[in-house]
């Protein structure tokens, strides 16, 4: 099976992808935002980084999942795995990812204290890199109110 121009025009075309990447970008951009909120200075890093308030692996899962659900049907089997699949991402945002910038923290601080005398690298691990749960809840909810908004419009 060859995969011709015609055919990528057509991906870029899909409404679902389209309204996928306005909520990424949207959600990536108040995620920029609650940073400068709480934190008072800005981040660009924040825009393309994981981690932080609120969780667009959430957002976006949960955003494809409600779109299939209102264009395809509640009950459709393509709103079934979609729904499956953002638990499955939620679940690991709010868990091993975020288990992963604990202990991310936990290295960084043993590297500082035991080996101020020795350089073992000047890269530290990341922290930011999981949600907690209400982030994980407040990116689903997003998710949620993009599709809803979005389907409207496009």
């Amino acid at each position: 099976m060859e995969i011709n121009i015609a055919d990528l025009y057509l991906i870029f075309r899909n409404e679902i992808i389209i309204i996928a990447v306005i909520t990424w970008v949207f959600n990536q951009s108040l995620k920029l935002i609650v940073f400068y909120a709480t934190e008072k200075k800005w981040d660009i890093r924040r825009f393309v980084g994981a981690g932080g308030m609120p969780s667009t692996h959430s957002a976006l899962s949960v955003c494809v999942a409600t779109t299939i659900g209102i264009k395809e049907g509640w009950e459709s089997p393509l709103f079934a795995l979609a729904i499956v699949v953002a638990f499955i991402i939620m679940a690991d945002a709010a868990g091993v990812r975020r288990e992963t910038g604990e202990q991310a923290k936990v290295l960084n601080k043993i590297i500082l204290e035991f080996f101020k005398e020795i350089r073992i690298k000047d890269k530290r691990f990341k922290e930011l890199v999981g949600h907690t749960p209400f982030e994980v809840i407040v990116g689903a909810f997003v998710g949620i109110a993009m599709a809803w908004i979005l389907c409207t419009i496009i």
